[in-house]
C-alpha cells in the first residue's frame, strides 16, 4: 500500500469540506478522484501534500502518517502535485524551471570550480524530453500555450523525483489534442517511469480511459472506490454524478 486516507475530515469555521473521505493507492496505479464542483476533491489533495492540516483521521504514506507534517517534508518523502492553476516560474526558460526543481531536490550548491549552467544539466534534460518539452526548452515559460504550460508544471513536479505524483485538473482548459496528449504522458509516466499517479478530472471519458481505480465523492465524503465498471454502474454515482446534471462534468 503506497497512500491510505481513513476517516479524514476537515472544516472551515463550521463548514465540512470533507467528511469520512477514504481513498487507497496502491504502488503503479492511476488513481482517479471524481465529484461535482464543491465536492472536495482539491481539500483532500491539500491535505495529503500537507497545505492545509486535517482535522481528524489519518494519511498513510509507505507507513508513515503524514498528518501535521509541512509541504516540504512531504515532498522529500516522495510525494509532488500539480494545481488547478499553472503554478510556474513564468519569466524564466522551460530548462530553467525544471532544473530549479531538480536543483532543489538534490540540495545542490555552487563551488568555485562549477558553472551555474553546468548544474543539473542531465536530468533535467531527461525529465524534457520524458514530456515532450525537450525542443522548446530554451522557450520564455510565459509564452507558451496554456496546454504546454501544465505540461511544464508536470514536468516541474518530476524534478522532485516523485513516487507519487498528484495532479489536480491536469487537462483543464487544454484543447482536444493537447487533452489527448497529456493522456499519453500520464500513461508513459505510470508505464515507463513506474510513477503512481492520483488525480481528479472533470473529463469522464480520460477518467475512465486512463484509471485503473476511481474513488467517487459528494459532499465530502467517499461514496466508492472501485474499478472503472463497478463505478460506472453504482446507483448513488449514477445519481450523484454521472447520471445528475452537468455539474462537473
Amino acid at each position: 500500500m503506497m497512500l491510505l486516507v481513513e476517516n479524514l475530515q476537515k472544516a472551515f469555521d463550521g463548514f465540512v469540506a470533507v467528511s469520512d473521505a477514504q481513498l487507497r493507492v496502491e504502488k503503479g496505479e492511476v488513481v482517479a478522484v471524481i465529484g461535482p464542483n464543491g465536492a472536495g476533491k482539491t481539500t483532500l489533495f491539500n491535505l495529503i501534500t500537507g497545505q492545509l492540516e486535517a482535522d481528524s483521521g489519518r494519511i498513510i504514506f509507505k507507513d508513515e502518517n503524514l498528518v501535521g507534517m509541512p509541504p516540504h517534508e512531504i515532498c522529500r518523502r516522495g510525494i509532488s502535485r500539480s494545481f488547478q492553476i499553472v503554478n510556474i516560474f513564468s519569466r524564466l526558460t522551460v530548462f530553467e524551471n525544471v532544473r530549479v526543481a531538480v536543483m532543489s531536490y538534490n540540495k545542490s550548491t555552487f563551488n568555485l570550480f562549477s558553472r551555474a549552467k553546468d548544474i543539473a544539466v542531465s536530468e533535467t534534460e531527461d525529465i524534457l524530453k520524458s514530456v515532450g518539452l525537450f525542443g522548446k526548452a530554451g522557450r520564455i515559460s510565459g509564452s507558451l500555450s496554456h496546454g504546454d504550460q501544465k505540461v511544464l508544471e508536470m514536468a516541474v513536479a518530476l524534478g522532485n523525483r516523485p513516487e507519487l505524483l498528484i495532479l489536480d485538473e491536469p487537462t483543464a482548459g487544454m484543447s482536444p489534442e493537447e487533452t489527448r496528449n497529456t493522456l499519453e504522458l500520464m500513461k508513459l509516466l505510470s508505464r515507463d517511469r513506474g510513477i503512481t499517479i492520483l488525480f481528479c478530472e472533470h473529463d469522464m471519458e480520460l477518467v475512465f480511459s486512463v484509471a485503473n481505480r476511481i474513488m467517487v465523492m459528494q459532499h465530502g465524503r467517499t461514496i466508492i472506490q472501485g474499478e472503472p465498471d463497478a463505478v460506472r454502474n453504482d446507483s448513488q454515482v449514477q445519481e450523484a454524478y454521472l447520471g445528475g446534471s452537468d455539474e462537473g462534468t
